[in-house]
């Protein structure tokens, strides 16, 4: 997917909720799926919005790789290669494959700092995280839970379809994410989006500004909603 740098930070500007709301206007079979739809962990939940492509791999922690050693760095080198490909900025999403997601933890200190150094601006998984006082800053984690070991964690592939927290992402999607969740744009949306926010936002400032004057009233309230729908 081509996406121009610009508007990708110009959606960093918005958080997640606007976007699944722009998304609703532009694409409406989109309002029931794309989406996660559990909470998360966020690591830092005063970052601002993540906006990127993704990249794809699944995790397991509970028992050891079953590659030999030599074949196991590899299998890790070969991921950071590719969380490392053009085009940039990414997101990384990392689906935990263990019957119990988080048993060990794929995020911290270590590879927040090498997936940053890679271009990558934060994580959306259902695994677990820890060194909470040590993540790069900056990096926005998501995650579904803290844990304190990363146990046997390693990489069982990449670059492949995954679903975390019940949002569905194939490799390069557009993935748009923030404390309160993740979103898929999809690729038919991106021309309008910018406009469908606009439009939005001046809606809603219309309506914020009736609700929150000392004489609103239900009588208001009618009217201003009518005008909002007059809105272009």
């Amino acid at each position: 997917m081509n996406v121009d740098a610009e508007l990708i930070e110009h959606l960093r500007a918005f958080d997640t909720p606007t976007i699944c709301n722009a998304l609703e206007i532009l694409v409406p079979q989109r309002r029931g799926h794309g989406f996660t739809t559990r909470p998360f962990v966020a690591a830092d939940p005063e970052l601002p919005p993540i906006c990127g492509h993704a990249r794809t791999a699944t995790i397991r922690a509970r028992k050891p790789s079953h590659l030999p050693p030599e074949e196991a760095k590899a299998m890790r080198l070969a991921y950071y290669e590719y969380v490392a490909r053009a085009p940039h900025p990414t997101v990384a999403v990392i689906q935990d494959l263990d019957p119990e997601p988080g048993f060990g933890a794929f995020w911290g200190e270590v590879n927040s700092a090498i997936h940053k150094g890679l271009g990558c601006l934060g994580c959306v998984t259902d695994g677990s995280i820890r060194d909470l006082d040590a993540i790069a800053p900056e990096f926005q984690l998501l995650a579904g839970s803290v844990g304190p070991s990363h146990a046997f964690v390693h990489v069982e592939a990449f670059d492949l379809p995954v679903e975390v927290h019940g949002m569905p992402v194939r490799p390069g999607d557009l993935v748009h994410a923030d404390r309160h969740g993740a979103v898929v744009i999809p690729e038919a949306a991106l021309p309008g989006l910018a406009e469908a926010i606009d439009l939005l936002v001046r809606r809603e400032r219309h309506i914020l500004n009736a609700a929150r004057a000392e004489d609103f009233s239900i009588e208001r309230l009618r009217r201003v909603l009518a005008e909002a729908e007059e809105i272009h």
